[in-house]
């Protein structure tokens, strides 16, 4: 059992890291810098983590891969309706509404 502990802290903390970020993204508003190709990597590695922790009946990286997997899937999701908003903000020629002055 002292083993897992050490096992399902370092997953709490590791998901609590990604999740943070991932929250951080969505919250701005945007995903510059961002690639979409790191959250397509986070999700083939996680599937294949996932599925090998379940092969080798380990459930701290069962629950730590699945969690991860679902990060990745919430993370791309996101990039991909930023980048879809930046678009139609390009094509009206409008500025994005964080840059419209205020009104007094």
């Amino acid at each position: 059992m002292g083993n897992e502990v050490i096992g399902w802290f370092s997953s709490f903390v590791l998901v609590l890291t990604i999740t943070n970020q991932v929250y951080k993204q969505w919250k701005s508003g945007t995903s510059k810098g961002v690639s979409k190709w790191l959250f397509v990597g986070q999700i083939t590695a996680s599937t294949g983590f996932t599925i090998y922790s379940v092969m080798v009946d380990n459930w701290v990286f069962v629950v730590t891969n699945a969690l991860m997997l679902v990060s990745a899937l919430v993370g791309i999701v996101i990039v991909l309706k930023h980048r879809r908003a930046e678009r139609r903000t390009a094509r009206r020629g409008a500025a994005p509404a964080s840059a419209t002055p205020a009104r007094a």
